[in-house]
């Protein structure tokens, strides 16, 4: 019989400070592939579980400087190439009559960039998980506490992740299947 392919091994824990405890030592024993899941934000869980890149703010940058650019040259065109329009012998190009809309089309792309750069970091729209195969995480919503070891990471084996993990002392751990 063909056996399905392991998504990772979890174990659960009954209290947030028991979750950190664990996060850190499966952390400092070499396993970088792992997340953790809890009812509520724990301060400390991200920096336990190594978490420590947001890619966010380049995104936002980015997103800011693309609109700045795209702004100011959408009204420089316009103004001085595709409909250059004489008004009073002003000159075609004045820079300080362009300020508001480059603001504002800095302002929208960075926020459109904030939106869409989250989601897709996230990976998000998820509407499936591997985690959800595991019964008892259900109770992740309630008042249960979650680390997982991924089967992609380098150091993980079937026996010596699950034996690592019963040395944290869970309450119960779970093969995810994918």
């Amino acid at each position: 019989m063909k056996r399905a392919p392991v998504y990772g091994l979890m174990a659960e824990f009954d209290s947030p400070t028991e979750l950190v405890v664990a996060a850190r030592k499966t952390y400092a024993a070499g396993y970088k592939r792992i997340d953790a899941y809890s009812p509520f934000p724990v301060e400390e869980l991200a920096e336990a579980i190594g978490f420590d890149h947001n890619g966010v703010p380049f995104v936002v940058l980015v997103g800011g400087i693309l609109g700045c650019l795209g702004g100011y040259l959408m009204q420089w065109w316009i103004a001085t190439v595709s409909y250059p329009v004489n008004v009073g012998g002003r000159p075609y190009h004045s820079a300080p009559a362009f300020i508001v809309v480059t603001f504002e089309m800095t302002i929208l792309c960075a926020v459109l960039a904030a939106v869409f750069g989250m989601l897709a970091l996230n990976g998000l729209p998820m509407p499936y998980h591997p985690v959800f195969n595991v019964p008892r995480f259900r109770f992740a919503t309630k008042d249960r506490f979650f680390l997982i070891v991924f089967s992609s990471d380098p150091k993980y084996t079937s026996t010596g992740t699950h034996v690592f993990l019963e040395s944290l002392s869970p309450r119960s751990i779970s093969e995810v299947p994918s």
